[in-house]
Order: C-alpha cells, then sequence, then structure tokens
C-alpha cells in the first residue's frame, strides 16, 4: 500500500500535466478544484482548532482527531498532488526557457 501512494505521488501529477496539455479546460478544472480543496481543508483545520481552544481541551489526541475527518484527508491528498503538478509545470516551462 506505501508503495501504491509513493507511485502515484510520482505519476499521478505527470498524468495531470499531459491531461492538462492536451485539454486546456482540465488546467481551469484542476485550478478550481485546489481552490476548492482550499477552502474546505482550510475551513476543517481552523474549525477543529477553534473548538479545540473553545473547550480548552488542548491535547494531542483531540488535535489529531481532525485527522478522522475523510474531507481533510481528500482535500489534503488532493492538494499535495497539485502541488507536485505545479511543480512539474514549472520545471517543464523552466527547460523550454
Amino acid at each position: 500500500m506505501k508503495l501504491l501512494f509513493i507511485i502515484g505521488s510520482i505519476v499521478l501529477p505527470i498524468i495531470m500535466v499531459v491531461l492538462q496539455r492536451k485539454w486546456s479546460i482540465i488546467k481551469v478544472i484542476f485550478d478550481l478544484t485546489a481552490i476548492l480543496s482550499a477552502l474546505i481543508f482550510g475551513n476543517i483545520s481552523s474549525i477543529a482548532i477553534f473548538e479545540i481552544i473553545k473547550d480548552d481541551k488542548v491535547f494531542m489526541t483531540n488535535i489529531h482527531g481532525v485527522f478522522l475527518n475523510p474531507f481533510f484527508l481528500m482535500t489534503g491528498a488532493y492538494l499535495g498532488l497539485y502541488f507536485l503538478y505545479i511543480l512539474v509545470l514549472r520545471v517543464i516551462n523552466d527547460i523550454k526557457n
């Protein structure tokens, strides 16, 4: 399973680059999905931290409970892939110039 995550983090950004070069609308979809993911990821994080501080339950187990939220995990994973995708695009553009 760990190997699948490692291979996916290498292959998926490359696939994203290929797709956005083939269809220009895909780049817009990737960007909009990243914006939505950042909003959801940030809101889940801030709400969880706010509730922990408000309830005065600043324990490591409470703080790490946010990792059990599937939306937090999905949006964080997409943002990680998107970040790598952007880095690959920048490298390709630097090589072209």
